[in-house]
């Protein structure tokens, strides 16, 4: 079985013709290395709505997270812990990944539903999100279900009506509350966010004095390094005053 890889090895043998004569082949199989990439590549279709379904603006892919309480992540350990589910090009696709996942309500611990556009990461630090906010509404226990459903579908279903501004929305299921957020691009343009506000407290039929706060994610990535500062400073003085522990002990038994 050929190996793509063999073009990378390295020719041990010291004849210097023979290198010669192998760069010949080491060229051809870095070629076949290239074509194998390219047609590796293109049999990865783009998902397109099928025959006789109903296509949605923009394809959307579901995502998936849970982290351990109280530990704050990195920007990279964070990447490697959301899993893609899947993504969708049209209604019908969507209703079939959509009826087989768990309800929000029924998640447990510090879990996370995210459905955004795809080719956008539910990252403060993608492209299509670092100069953008979301806002967040905090709800009490055993709403997070209806409200999800209620928010994925005027998303899908371009009620915000602000062209491409919005990114996707994240429903974060905590211990004592849940939270969900929707995401847009441009954080500065106050116009925009308003509209943003005022369809998502329509579509989701919130009280007047339901509390929404909007928080950009240049925000969010400042105080979520401040967070990792203080917990590293914190160990930090832990580990410390154990080993200052330590020596104290080991002296008094010297010369005790």
């Amino acid at each position: 079985m050929n190996n793509k890889f063999d073009a990378l090895k390295d020719d041990d043998s010291g004849d210097h013709d023979q290198n010669e004569e192998n760069s010949t082949q080491k060229d051809g199989e870095k070629e076949k290395t290239e074509r194998d990439k390219n047609q590796g590549s293109s049999k990865r279709k783009a998902v397109v709505p099928g025959p006789a379904e109903h296509p949605l603006q923009y394809n959307y892919t579901f995502w998936y997270s849970r982290r351990t309480p109280g530990r704050p992540t990195s920007s990279q350990s964070y990447e490697q812990n959301i899993k893609q589910i899947g993504t969708f090009a049209s209604v019908e696709q969507f209703w079939r990944f959509y009826s087989h996942m768990v309800r929000p309500g029924d998640l447990t611990g510090h879990s996370d539903f995210h459905l955004f556009k795809e080719g956008i990461k539910p990252m403060w630090e993608d492209d299509a999100n670092k100069n953008g906010g979301k806002w967040i509404i905090r709800l009490r226990k055993g709403l997070a279900s209806r409200c999800w459903e209620n928010l994925i579908l005027a998303m899908l279903g371009e009620q915000f009506m602000v062209g491409e501004e919005i990114c996707g929305a994240v429903v974060s299921v905590r211990f004592q509350e849940d939270i969900i957020s929707i995401w847009n691009k441009t954080a500065s343009d106050q116009a925009t966010t308003a509209r943003i506000r005022d369809t998502l407290r329509r579509v989701l039929n919130l009280p007047p004095n339901t509390i929404m706060e909007y928080k950009t994610h240049t925000d969010s990535i400042n105080w979520h390094h401040r967070s990792l500062l203080f917990c590293w400073r914190a160990t930090w003085k832990i580990l410390l005053s154990r080993t200052r522990g330590i020596g104290r002990a080991f002296y008094v038994l010297r010369t005790g």
